[in-house]
């Protein structure tokens, strides 16, 4: 604002008046905020599910927002809002008031789209605040009977002998079935062909009938098949063994610790959301996880709780775009 050269000057009465009125026309608002902040929440909430109903993130985001709205006593809306791979409700998420009425469910898209997509309507590291890890499904690693390895080091064994020959499943460039089996191309340098599918689901009956020699996928989605004898399991992608393929061992016991991949999901905020409104969702997100009851729930849907500050989930985001921003530029993959 140009002020006039001419003006008078206020004199320190006159400054310290203005301060004065200043304060008092500032503490109403502040006040207000504050009860809103400290009545949160007053109404009900929306949590924006990025993908179709009956996927994977929906399942989860239901189970989780059921338990969190008792907590909070308010009901919580799921909203779905599918399209480019979950970016469209992403997007939809970063562009609500951040007033705490409106979170929003990711799986790794979060951290992958950056990498996989030339341009965003958003962008996920200014427009969203994260809130909490809520779970992962974890992966398992499958081969077709007639692929003679029993466990990882024979296939990698194999693949070193015959390059080129072997191939894997995925359900769609960029997806971690994509993705997975190509960390570990990058990591043992390794040529394996691609042959992506319409999902995760045609890619596993695709194995099963003898179309592809190996699949990265949901271990969950696989137990039948794999009980069934159709397809032979030689690692699951995570520290530990799956309660469900007690018999198969880890990626980590096979000496491969750094080839482990889950399809995690946690929620956001849209970036502004007070603090003081983050701090209470990570809390009762964490409870709502934790809680006894809700052990059998996460189980039937093949999903392991995790918690977690958002500072942590923050870190986390960003570790998973820089382990997978090597592999996409090992792979070629191009952003589109």
């Amino acid at each position: 604002m140009h002020r006039d050269p001419f003006a008078p000057r206020p004199t320190g009465r006159m400054a310290r008046a203005a301060v004065v009125a200043l304060a008092f026309g500032v503490a109403p608002l502040a006040a207000s905020m504050a009860h809103a902040q400290a009545q949160y929440p007053s109404r009900p909430l929306r949590m924006i599910s990025p993908f179709p109903p009956g996927g994977p993130t929906d399942i989860v985001g239901r189970l989780v927002s059921a338990r969190l709205a008792e907590q909070l006593g308010q009901p919580i809306v799921v909203e779905s809002r599918p399209g480019a791979s979950g970016n469209v409700g992403l997007e939809a998420a970063a562009r609500s008031a951040p007033d705490g009425y409106t979170i929003v469910l990711s799986s790794p898209v979060i951290a992958l789209s950056p990498l996989l997509y030339s341009r965003l309507n958003y962008d996920p590291y200014k427009d969203l605040a994260p809130i909490a890890l809520v779970g992962a499904v974890r992966n398992v690693l499958v081969v077709h009977p007639s692929v003679p390895a029993r466990n990882l080091k024979e296939l990698v064994a194999l693949a070193r002998r015959t390059p080129g020959r072997l191939n894997y499943g995925s359900g769609g460039i960029g997806t971690t079935t994509h993705l997975a089996p190509e960390l570990l191309k990058s990591l043992e340098k390794l040529d394996i062909v691609h042959v992506p599918y319409k999902g995760s689901g045609v890619a596993l009956s695709a194995l099963v009938g003898g179309e592809i020699d190996m699949l990265v996928v949901a271990a969950p989605a696989a137990v039948q098949q794999i009980n069934a004898g159709r397809v032979r399991a030689l690692a699951v992608l995570m520290p530990q063994r799956f309660p469900d393929l007690p018999d198969v061992p880890s990626t980590r016991e096979q000496g491969f610790p750094n080839f482990e991949i889950s399809v995690w999901y946690g929620m956001l905020a849209p970036t502004g959301t007070p603090r003081e409104i983050i701090a209470r969702l990570n809390t009762e997100l964490a409870k709502a996880v934790t809680a006894a009851d809700m052990k059998p729930r996460f189980a039937s849907a093949g999903v392991e709780p995790l918690t977690s500050t958002p500072e942590e989930f923050g870190r986390f985001i960003r570790s998973e775009a820089n382990r997978f921003a090597r592999v996409i530029k090992d792979a070629g993959i191009k952003p589109e």
